[in-house]
């Protein structure tokens, strides 16, 4: 097992982190055979949550995985907190520099290393109103052309009530209901050994998206919105396609 080779201070997040959870949660968790056992593997999850890392965590870690997320750089630069991260084998993303090229080589050898690497297609929490998935970035698909690796969807519905960022709310109450689910690989097999154009890399990102936003409609119920909305066609060109 790999919790079984962790290091002291992946140990120590681990006895900080796994009690307070499962006192906090009450946990309906499926699907975790999909995230294998060994073997390089990228995790993409919606993101509806500051919580959403603690809950995921949990269910990827008792699945017999070691998470290793991307996470912005700036909260690795937060003294002692950086240094454990650090150590835990996490990866800073440098957002909208040059280094963040460093993220994408260090998640490559994250998976190389047969490492399971977690990432928010999102970029950031939903900002829909009602924390449906909204379009993604496409550093998954970047990911996925340059290793070849399985792209697992997972996706949460509960952490929002753990701290709601419409509200900025945390709630201490034990035994909030979290639901957790994993599926199958996402088929992209027929992106495979393309380049990673623009068009080819947002090609694959909204079958990522399209697949997270359905696998979370069968989880909490409704009718989920677009993940983007087209842009609307000038009114001089609409009164020409009517003429």
């Amino acid at each position: 097992m790999a919790r079984r080779r962790l290091g002291f201070w992946q140990r120590f997040a681990v006895g900080l982190v796994k009690p307070v959870m499962t006192v906090w949660t009450r946990r309906t968790w499926r699907g975790q055979e999909h995230l294998g056992r060994d073997g390089g593997t990228i995790i993409v999850a919606n993101h509806i949550s500051h919580a959403d890392p603690l809950v995921s965590a949990h269910f990827i870690y008792d699945s017999g995985r070691w998470p290793r997320f991307l996470g912005k750089a700036s909260v690795f630069r937060v003294p002692v907190v950086g240094w454990i991260l650090h150590r835990c084998l996490q990866i800073p993303v440098e957002r909208g520099s040059v280094d963040a090229v460093r993220s994408l080589d260090a998640s490559i050898a994250a998976l190389d290393e047969g490492g399971a690497v977690v990432i928010y297609p999102e970029g950031t929490t939903t900002r829909q109103p009602e924390l449906w998935p909204m379009k993604g970035k496409t550093g998954a698909a970047r990911l996925a052309l340059a290793t070849g690796a399985p792209v697992v969807p997972l996706v949460m519905w509960g952490p929002e009530q753990i701290f709601d960022p419409r509200t900025s709310r945390l709630n201490p109450r034990p035994r909030i209901p979290v639901t957790v689910v994993a599926g199958e690989p996402i088929d992209l097999s027929r992106w495979a050994g393309a380049a990673p154009t623009r068009t080819t890399l947002e090609e694959m990102t909204d079958v990522i998206m399209l697949r997270l936003r359905d696998m979370l409609a069968e989880v909490r119920g409704g009718t989920p919105p677009p993940l983007w909305e087209r842009p609307a066609r000038p009114a001089v060109q609409q009164q020409g396609e009517a003429a």
